[in-house]
């Protein structure tokens, strides 16, 4: 077991702050309460037959079975619950293995009259009963005893009782966990080899040569190398987005503008340029483009760094970075590389035919993409034969889907990092179903030394919480000390029997009730059906509980736990991040304007830019899909590309428009020049993202799927809303009529 996952679970020590009241003449008793809320694994376990006399015995040996393994410490099922009767005799659930049906009919309402157990270890129906189990963590040897050995001890115990039928499912904190490593270390590993090796593939394919593909990948490579390396040093590798969303976005990105660079040099050196003039030429011509690409994208990264939550502040830091050592990696390596001795020996060596097949090209050949050039050349002159009517419906599509994308709404879900074939998936489910959720919350009653802890006041509040509690659908079954008294006999209302408290059995009473500690807490499970559906009722529960401190005012309550925290952080990380995308596109514009010394043009590529997440966005409110942090991390790595071309682009017809006699040449000449860069970058990060659609996990298939989208849209948005806005609203040529409707292509 990795120690790793052990110090995760482990139960956190709450230590006491100064706000805490501190009695001093009560010492809290050496007790350990009851706890239903934590455990390490749980197994969930399914029958018709789970008050019956063969039912009943094979429970038995199955939880015997799991005792005699060295690595459990406790397990907690309902029978194993303390008595609740105020003389702490001891009431079993289950009757002896030869008792009537009658009996254990009788049971089983028993069961459901409990408290402790309806709800918290046995379904509402009597058919699902949970185990809780804890391991001695000194005695676990391999992550598979937290998992596969616990089911098939169990299994195989049951399975010993022919005459019944038994499912057994596994999941819980540490099953969870592990998953969750697991899937993620594998995933990444074989989807980086898989991807990677697509990429390399597609654009051996394109640029028709191996030495040019190794080139273009080696500037990528030490960027993120580099990156890594200055993370470890500032102590930032432990952020959960720079373990995966950042050597992809730093490869993609570096990939997008190693290909500008490569196609210019290869373009030059096909012209008859020797190797190191063809690298200064190119280095010359797109070294400035890809400089902007990453201002630009560095400045729209930096606005994550104004976000409210640390993880996406560090996240915001370490792309600014990274892209910054990216692009110098780039321009150093790349262009060095292609005259270096070695390069020029192997392309030298595969330009000549291998069993009939050339590795690289000589002179003048094309690459797949040039030959085919003049296939979208003939769009981007339809294009330009109506551009007016072109630009506006572009324009007219990117407000509306704009203003459709508003609809959006962030949610997380805790299966959604969770590949849905998964014991610990499946099982989590099957807890929604059955148990009302698998994971707990709690509402923390405190008050002040004014209130005794035996005070009618104290049950008073906790009846009125437990009551606001439960008149939320989606909250599941809340228990606490009001729980345990009105299970006791007797008729009068929870606050008059206060007395009573110290009737019950320690382990219970400090379960939900600690009068040295002056606080009593009320639990309650919740549903993994999106934290985005609890939002309004912890909102309600919180206006709800302000006005009973309102009328308490010596009381202090406080809805806490894990999804409280998902709630207002996690939920928060997404706001951050949808928020930084917004103000990233804006940046994105501003300096676009600045670095052109031109407002037109900037105001000109924002259209094409925004038009990409607009239509993804769109189609996620259609698809009824929620903001998720990972769609977020998308766009905002996916409109960091886009920008890239869009520079590439406007840089280029910058240098274009003043040696050409109109707008709409200058734009052609313009795509002659940059398209093929632009189509290859596109079908190359396109094959790459199309591989991971195929993973188990969600998160990434919604990666993938997205960036596809994003990456085909805004191809679109640069091959034809741009040129057409370009048409339109751009400075003329010199000695070009203002009125670009009544020129013609030269």
């Amino acid at each position: 077991m990795r120690p790793a996952v052990a110090e995760a679970v482990a139960v956190p020590v709450v230590k006491e702050t100064k706000n805490e009241p501190k009695p001093a003449t009560k010492q809290r008793p050496d007790v350990e309460a009851l706890d239903l809320t934590r455990s390490d694994a749980i197994l969930v376990i399914e029958s018709d037959d789970i008050f019956t006399p063969a039912g009943a015995n094979a429970l038995r040996q199955m939880v015997k079975s799991l005792e005699s393994l060295p690595y459990i410490r406790s397990v907690l099922w309902m029978d194993r619950v303390p008595p609740l009767n105020i003389f702490g005799l001891r009431e079993p659930l289950f009757p002896k293995s030869k008792a009537s049906s009658a009996r254990f009919a009788a049971a089983k309402e028993h069961a459901l009259n409990n408290p402790l157990v309806k709800g918290q270890l046995l379904s509402p129906d009597g058919r699902t009963l949970i185990v809780l189990v804890n391991f001695d963590w000194l005695y676990v040897t391999s992550d598979e005893d937290c998992t596969t050995n616990l089911k098939k001890t169990a299994l195989a115990a049951l399975s010993e009782n022919a005459d019944v039928y038994f499912s057994v499912g596994v999941t819980g904190n540490v099953p969870i966990r592990l998953t969750m490593e697991q899937t993620h270390e594998r995933n990444n590993l074989k989807f980086r080899i898989i991807g990677y090796g697509v990429v390399l593939i597609m654009a051996a394919i394109l640029f028709r040569g191996i030495v040019s593909v190794v080139i273009v990948s080696l500037g990528p490579a030490l960027g993120i190398f580099w990156t890594i390396g200055f993370l470890n040093f500032f102590k930032l590798q432990d952020n959960p987005f720079n373990d995966v969303v950042l050597p992809v976005m730093l490869s993609l990105v570096g990939l997008a503008d190693g290909v500008h660079m490569m196609v210019q040099i290869r373009r030059f050196h096909a012209s008859g340029m020797n190797e190191r003039v063809a690298a200064k030429a190119g280095l010359e011509e797109v070294g400035l483009a890809c400089f902007l690409t990453s201002i630009t994208t560095s400045i729209g990264f930096w606005s994550l760094s104004l976000a409210q939550h640390v993880i996406v502040r560090e996240f915001g830091w370490s792309c600014v970075l990274g892209v910054l050592l990216t692009v110098i990696a780039i321009l150093l390596v790349i262009p060095i590389a292609y005259f270096s001795p070695p390069a020029t020996f192997f392309r030298k060596i595969f330009s000549r035919k291998i069993f009939g097949i050339r590795l690289e090209p000589t002179g003048q050949q094309e690459g797949l993409i040039e030959k085919h050039l003049h296939r979208v050349t003939a769009l981007v002159d339809l294009v330009l034969k109506r551009p007016k009517p072109v630009a506006w419906i572009g324009i007219a599509v990117t407000l509306a889907c704009a203003a459709i994308a508003l609809q959006l709404r962030p949610d997380e879900r805790r299966s959604s990092f969770l590949p849905e074939g998964k014991e610990a998936t499946k099982t989590l489910h099957q807890m929604d179903r059955a148990m009302g959720g698998l994971e707990f919350s709690e509402v923390q009653i405190r008050w002040s030394d004014e209130i005794l802890s035996d005070s009618p006041e104290v049950l008073k509040v906790v009846v009125q919480v437990d009551d606001l509690l439960k008149s939320e659908p989606l909250i599941g079954t809340p228990i606490s000390i009001r729980s345990l008294l009105d299970a006791l006999p007797g008729d009068s209302p929870t606050e008059e029997r206060a007395s009573m408290i110290e009737l019950l059995p320690p382990p219970l009473k400090r379960a939900f009730y600690n009068p040295e500690g002056q606080y009593a807490n009320v639990t309650f499970r919740v549903l993994d059906i999106g934290i985005a559906q609890y939002s309004p009722v912890f909102q309600r529960v919180e206006a709800e509980l302000a006005k009973l401190m309102v009328d308490h005012p010596e009381f202090k309550l406080n809805l806490t736990g894990s999804a409280i925290w998902r709630w207002r952080d996690l939920y928060r990380i997404a706001l951050d991040l949808g928020s930084s995308l917004g103000s990233e596109t804006i940046i994105i514009i501003c300096v676009l304007g600045v670095v052109f010394r031109s407002v037109r043009l900037g105001l000109i590529a924002m259209i094409p830019n925004i038009f990409p997440l607009v239509i993804c966005a769109t189609w996620m409110v259609f698809t009824n899909q929620p903001l998720e942090i990972v769609t977020v991390c998308c766009f905002t790595i996916c409109l960091g590309i886009a920008v890239d071309d869009t520079i590439h682009f406007l840089t280029r017809f910058q240098e274009e428009l003043p040696r050409s006699t109109s707008r709409k040449q200058a734009i052609r000449a313009t795509f002659e020049a940059v398209g093929t860069s632009m189509l290859m970058t596109t079908m190359v990060l396109v094959a790459g993202f199309t591989t991971v659609t195929f993973s188990d996990m969600r998160d990434q298939r919604i990666f993938a799927s997205m960036g596809v989208m994003t990456m085909l849209t805004a191809m679109i948005g640069d091959l034809v809303i741009l040129p057409a806005i370009l048409a339109l609203y751009a400075l003329p040529a010199p000695g070009e009529i203002d009125n670009t409707q009544k020129v013609e292509i030269d």
